[in-house]
């Protein structure tokens, strides 16, 4: 099991690094009350810049309690209710300013600002972004800085076992505190259900009616995490499935409990890439696995779909993804989230899911699209709820109050990005043609 200073070790860079980007440009004197006179300066410049900046807050209103008690308040409480936080230390502005969001983030989990409404903050900060433009300060050098940090993170076969690494092998007991008994990690489908197992196996049914599943179906499970939905559609449908991953901890748990629930004769769970899958296959699935394929691998990922899928075959994809007005932007996943919760995940549009599994002219083509991302907002509040639960667990595993307010940003912000629609899930229905060299018709 992993303990929270060997995680931190590995994942996250000093906060002395994270902060010292501005700082870091300034020829350090050597006596220490120069460097503190300067260090202060530096941060009531910040302090008042970013303060200008959240002047042209507007949706809802933010009310801000600062270090030496002022209090702030901006926006309009009839356009999206009232979000309050406090910040506790000045080098806040500095981290904010420098670093943008991902900045914000940084300071949250050093403790640097806290809010009894953390969902309202995030909620109103995405509304207001395109005005506040907390990000556009220092674009550049941040930009390029995360260029570099995404190239050294590529999902090359080595690359992406490492990546998911870094995300899912904290432990499984870890996720067991917060997901639920199926240990489903995607969104669930709250209609009808009032808790979260239900509402997952909600999602399954829906998947394996979407795939028409029936008894000796040959599937394959791309990203198949603790084996939920594969002992599911094997137990409910009568399939026969084979589930992949690149995490250890995953494959041994998923093998456990597909031993456990007597079902080895119908779902073999595999330690593998996907591009290293043989054989041919009825259906495919994939349950918001495709963010960790990379941008630079979407083609091949739907090359190693078309040749594993028989002619008439389909597949489902959920993933998920940005607007397709944000296609051709730059935005992508929060900065944040790729430094210290998915390293090496890039979020696709829908339009480019299109493109990619056309491009070639590859048979496959995108038959049915629905958009699940509302039941998110619900799942991430229920995991977060959870979460808190069983904080004294938690911290029990040997994870300290980093990582706790970490992952609770982590859950907060992605539900905000889903509550806003900054950010979107699908599901994709994708068939592959009959014949041999022909083109499947493009249906929505």
């Amino acid at each position: 099991m992993l303990a929270a200073p060997a995680v931190e070790a590995a994942r996250h860079r000093p906060v002395a690094e994270v902060a010292g980007g501005l700082r870091g440009r300034i020829e350090r004197p050597q006596h220490p009350c120069i460097r503190l006179i300067l260090s202060h300066a530096i941060d009531r410049i910040a302090r008042a810049l970013v303060l200008s900046r959240l002047r042209g807050w507007q949706y809802g209103r933010l009310e801000l309690r600062l270090p030496d008690g002022t209090m702030l308040a901006v926006g309009d409480p009839g356009r999206g209710g009232v979000a309050r936080a406090e910040i506790h230390d000045n080098r806040a502005f500095t981290r904010m300013l420098v670093g943008g969001s991902t900045g914000a983030g940084e300071a949250y989990m050093d403790g640097q600002w806290s809010s009894p409404n953390l969902r309202g903050v995030l909620n109103g900060a995405l509304a207001n972004a395109q005005r506040v433009r907390l990000d556009a300060a220092m674009s550049l050098p941040r930009r390029l800085c995360d260029l570099w940090r995404h190239t050294r993170r590529r999902n090359t076969h080595s690359g992406s076992e490492q990546n998911i690494h870094a995300h899912y092998d904290l432990g499984n007991e870890f996720f067991q505190l917060f997901l639920d008994e199926s240990l489903a990690y995607s969104c669930a489908i709250w209609d009808g259900c009032d808790d979260l197992g239900a509402a997952q196996q909600a999602k399954f049914d829906l998947v394996c009616r979407k795939l028409d599943l029936a008894p000796g179906d040959r599937v394959l499970e791309i990203g198949c995490g603790w084996g939920g939905f594969a002992i599911h559609a094997a137990r409910t449908t009568g399939c026969r499935i084979v589930g992949i991953t690149v995490s250890r901890e995953q494959y041994e748990l998923a093998s456990q409990r597909v031993a456990a629930e007597g079902l080895d004769a119908q779902v073999r769970i595999v330690y593998s890439d996907y591009r290293d899958i043989e054989g041919t296959f009825d259906k495919v699935v994939s349950i918001e696995m495709f963010e960790a394929v990379g941008r630079e691998y979407w083609d091949e990922y739907f090359a190693t779909c078309e040749r594993v899928l028989r002619p008439g075959g389909t597949m489902l994809l959920q993933t998920i993804g940005i607007q397709d007005r944000d296609a051709d932007s730059g935005m992508r996943a929060s900065g944040w989230i790729s430094k210290y919760i998915f390293p090496g995940g890039v979020l696709p549009a829908v339009v480019e899911i299109r493109r990619s599994a056309r491009r070639g002219g590859r048979a496959l083509a995108v038959r049915a699209i629905e958009e699940i991302g509302p039941h998110y907002v619900r799942t991430l509040d229920e995991w977060r709820r959870r979460f808190w639960q069983a904080e004294e667990r938690v911290r029990a595993l040997g994870f300290d109050d980093r990582f706790i307010r970490m992952w609770d940003f982590y859950l907060a912000s992605c539900a905000a990005s889903f509550e806003t629609k900054t950010i979107r899930d699908v599901q994709v229905l994708i068939e592959r043609a009959e014949a041999p060299g022909a083109t499947a018709q493009v249906r929505t």
